[in-house]
């Protein structure tokens, strides 16, 4: 009888140890692994969100740059004409608070905001008439739009612009 408790024992020794683990290096490795994969994802998740902004920025200067386009298209096509009036809107970005017409010799148009962004120059405009005696004509941006009135009066040469 002693001998078959002592044999009963070595089993149950036997079975213990094949559920213990034989090498503790490879819970270090599975860890470090784990780590690693963490790691990882916050790099990613950063530059995600990196592009996101940056994508969001690009967006708002394409606006901007859209707005100049089709201003300046506008204006030609009512300088070309003999007489006219247009009341016209355009969309701009939020941080855009509005658009003034100044008597500047590089630049007759800027914008309010937060950020610097640079003015442009916009041709075929009386900027005389258009500001008057006033030192700029600003025309503020509501809900993401600026409403203008472009017109040109039977033999004049230029076009003014007017608030709406």
């Amino acid at each position: 009888m002693k001998r078959g408790l002592n044999k009963k024992a070595r089993d149950l020794a036997r079975m213990n140890r094949a559920f213990l683990p034989r090498n503790r290096s490879a819970q270090f490795e599975m860890s470090f692994g784990m780590i690693f994969s963490i790691i990882l994802i916050i790099v990613f998740l950063a530059f995600a969100i990196y592009a996101i902004i940056k994508f969001l920025e690009l967006q708002e200067s394409i606006k901007i740059t859209q707005f100049e386009s089709n201003l300046q298209s506008d204006i030609d096509k009512m300088w070309r004409s003999s007489q006219g009036s247009q009341k016209l809107e355009y969309s701009l970005p939020k941080k855009i608070t509005a658009v003034c017409f100044i008597d500047d010799e590089f630049q007759n148009m800027i914008f309010n905001s937060e950020k610097i962004i640079p003015g442009k120059k916009i041709n075929n405009i009386d900027i005389a008439k258009t500001i008057g005696a006033e030192e700029q004509l600003c025309v503020p941006n509501v809900k993401e739009k600026v409403s203008l009135i472009i017109k040109k009066d039977y033999g004049e040469a230029l076009v003014t612009i007017a608030k709406q």
